[in-house]
């Protein structure tokens, strides 16, 4: 039985037992649970499941490994800080029917996008001029120097100035890291004007079909405060932080805590109960937790209501044993282990060397037995959003042959290369600068693999720091952890295979694929640009740009109490995981019937 269904049945008869022996569960019928007189349930339009009514009050507990401290998104990453107390023009709409969008996946599509900030928008018939309508009645924070003013285009026209460098900015320039110029800067922009205290427009120098994507749900051009930005330089103390959003930032310790409580004036509604203001609970915390054996007791002790990114099927079983209350919710949007060779110097600029190093690997094998069938082996490029890849099975003869597990025609490649085995049974030696995301005993597993062919690979593990380091300076030598088999945005997926982009793990300087990648970037028409990004897919998975490894889930644990989570990633992106706690309530009468 698969262990996911396995464990939820066991968590739905524990709580029944549970419900019966505190009063509260008096039988019915899975479409309306009886229950005790005060105890009133409601219908998830979303999944058409009855849950306890919202109600207001209490904590949500988060836990995570380690805490990014910037809290200004001009620097970089700050996602686990301002996320929730600031906010973007977009968001994804958290009352969309889940058979439709399921919130699973890396990135939030425009169909699927509704209003924050800007409540409504156009888009000129030539695609050059885009126009938003800023949301009335939204306040920033009661706090210095802000002191809850309304929050106007001004401010909008503010935060984009700075990240792109235009107007009292152009000096500073404009952001210079990672994503943000893969995402923002990839916009042909011409300006960003707030024509009165109500309307933006942005323009362009020539048509962009993920602009739009980009200018709502971009999550680097979170609205920051302009007072403390004039007043203090940046926002990057916390202390400074003033938004508009559903939380405000009262306390850090680093390493240790992230205290939120609740913004009374917020301006938001819920989108699956519209008459109800958010947010529900009254405060948010980010625990830090590091140790697995800890963040596991926190979890059975009821000390955290939620733990997200789990990879391990140990500690999933191990709840499940000890604590099977405990709802697990699973997301299958990337493989974290595969593997991108150094194609710009030997020995992987040789292609059969790429080749047969995935043919070493027995990924069918290991995706049965280590992650006990709950894998999924079959090859992927970066890509896996429909629509923008070319399937496994309909790949050529030619280039699948080199996707199967094959020792033997892998060690015959290597001969055929130049590198034959040595005295000691060794071809060459290589490193992998191992990502702390990946699964560090499957690397170990491939390592084993590939010694068996003749390779000799030295894991050498890295904290998130180091590999990116190594990885955007060229600095390490091998073979770099990579994801693949993605759900994130396409369009800034197919821009990693260019040979400029800083995300080009494996480093190829292919004049095809960047023909390929600057066709689809510029494409006309989302028709063309999803054929030249599949074609572009197609073509680097053909060069063995990267050793494909199995796709296994994430897990996220969610105690009972918790109600309104149905196993979302985050609306609008990944990053900003605190506006769903905005969503969110505690059962408290079935709390305390816990014990907690």
């Amino acid at each position: 039985m698969n262990v996911i269904v396995s464990i939820m049945r066991t968590f739905a008869v524990a709580l029944v037992l549970v419900l019966t022996a505190t009063g509260l569960w008096a039988g019915g019928t899975e479409e309306a649970p009886a229950a005790a007189a005060d105890k009133k349930y409601v219908i998830d339009p979303t999944t058409d499941k009855p849950v306890v009514a919202p109600e207001y009050g209490g904590t949500i507990t988060y836990t995570v490994p380690a805490l990014g401290l910037n809290s200004d998104p001009y620097f970089g990453h700050s996602d686990m800080i301002i996320s929730g107390v600031t906010e973007i023009l977009g968001i994804g709409n958290w009352g969309v029917d889940r058979d439709e969008w399921d919130f699973r996946a890396g990135e939030i599509q425009v169909p699927y996008t509704i209003g924050r900030l800007a409540e409504s928008w156009e888009i000129s018939p030539d695609g050059l001029t885009y126009t938003f309508h800023i949301r009335k009645g939204v306040h920033w924070h009661d706090k210095p120097p802000m002191n809850g003013r309304e929050l106007t285009a001004k401010d909008i026209e503010y935060n984009f100035h700075r990240m792109l460098g235009f107007g009292e900015f152009t000096e500073a320039g404009a952001c210079t890291f990672g994503q943000c110029v893969d995402l923002l800067l990839s916009i042909p922009w011409e300006s960003v004007t707030a024509t009165d205290d109500w309307t933006v427009v942005m323009t362009l120098k020539e048509p962009f079909l993920a602009a739009l994507r980009y200018m709502l749900v971009d999550y680097f051009v979170y609205i920051m405060p302009p007072e403390v930005i004039e007043q203090h330089g940046d926002t990057q103390d916390w202390r400074n932080l003033v938004g508009s959003g559903p939380f405000m930032l009262t306390d850090v310790v680093e390493e240790s805590s992230v205290t939120y409580v609740k913004n009374p004036d917020y301006w938001g509604y819920d989108e699956k109960y519209p008459q109800n203001r958010l947010p529900y609970v009254d405060e948010y915390r980010v625990l830090v937790i590091p140790e697995e054996a800890s963040i596991m007791a926190a979890l059975r002790s009821g000390k955290v209501d939620f733990k997200q990114h789990v990879k391990s099927l140990d500690q999933v079983e191990s709840l499940g044993q000890t604590n099977p209350e405990i709802v697990v919710h699973e997301w299958w949007f990337r493989s974290s282990d595969s593997f991108a060779p150094n194609h710009r110097v030997p020995p992987f600029d040789d292609i059969n060397v790429r080749r047969a190093m995935q043919m070493a690997l027995d990924n069918e094998s290991i995706a049965a037995t280590y992650w006990k069938g709950h894998a999924n082996a079959i090859p992927h490029g970066l890509i896996r959003v429909n629509g923008y890849y070319i399937p496994f099975e309909e790949w050529d003869e030619e280039v699948k042959q080199y996707y199967r597990y094959d020792p033997e025609a892998a060690e015959k490649l290597l001969d055929e290369a130049g590198y034959p085995r040595g005295a000691d049974g060794t071809r060459f030696k290589t490193t992998l600068n191992y990502g702390a995301w990946a699964t560090l005993d499957y690397a170990e597993i491939a390592a084993a693999y590939w010694a068996e062919i003749g390779v000799d690979v030295e894991i050498d593990a890295l904290s998130s720091a180091e590999y990116h380091e190594r990885l955007w300076s060229r600095t390490g030598e091998g073979i770099y952890s990579a994801i693949a088999g993605n759900l994130f945005d396409p369009v800034m997926m197919a821009g990693w295979y260019h040979s400029d982009d800083m995300w080009n793990r494996g480093g190829s300087q292919w004049p095809e694929l960047d023909a390929i990648v600057e066709a689809a970037l510029a494409a006309s028409t989302n028709e063309e640009q999803k054929r030249l990004i599949a074609e572009a897919d197609k073509y680097a998975m053909s060069q063995h740009w990267l050793i494909f490894g199995p796709i296994s889930p994430f897990f996220s644990f969610v105690q009972p109490w918790v109600i309104g989570y149905s196993g979302e990633m985050a609306p609008p992106t990944p990053n900003e995981w605190h506006v769903i706690m905005a969503r969110l309530w505690i059962d408290s009468e079935l709390k305390e019937a816990m014990g907690y």
